[in-house]
């Protein structure tokens, strides 16, 4: 059975991971934007390296820069991961509110 002390501690460490979850969403938007940048960068260097035509151009920049992609949709993906982890604690808490309340009401009825 879940007691209210057991409840107020479940409360305390959420608020402390969702603390947290604030802490690694800011650093993983970080290394985010870095990875778009570096994306960018590398494609743009091979796009204004390469001879031909606009399109072979922009082809070749492509395939150059496919690390770079890949690295740059992984750190998106550690990002979106974050965001629902983060919603998941807010979540949590706010169930945790709701039982609560009820302890409380159940406590006084």
């Amino acid at each position: 059975m879940l007691t209210q002390s057991k409840l107020v501690e479940d409360i305390a460490e959420l608020v402390q991971e969702n603390l947290k979850g604030v802490n690694a969403i800011a650093e993983a938007e970080r290394r985010l934007s870095q990875a778009e940048h570096d994306l960018d960068l590398v494609e743009q260097k091979a796009f204004l390296g390469a001879q031909g035509t606009v399109s072979d151009r922009q082809a070749y920049a492509k395939v150059k820069s496919a690390e770079a992609r890949l690295e740059r949709d992984l750190r998106r993906a550690e990002y979106n991961r974050m965001k629902l982890k983060l919603k998941a604690l807010e979540n949590a808490l706010m169930a945790s509110g709701v039982q609560a309340k009820l302890m409380n009401l159940d406590y006084h009825a």
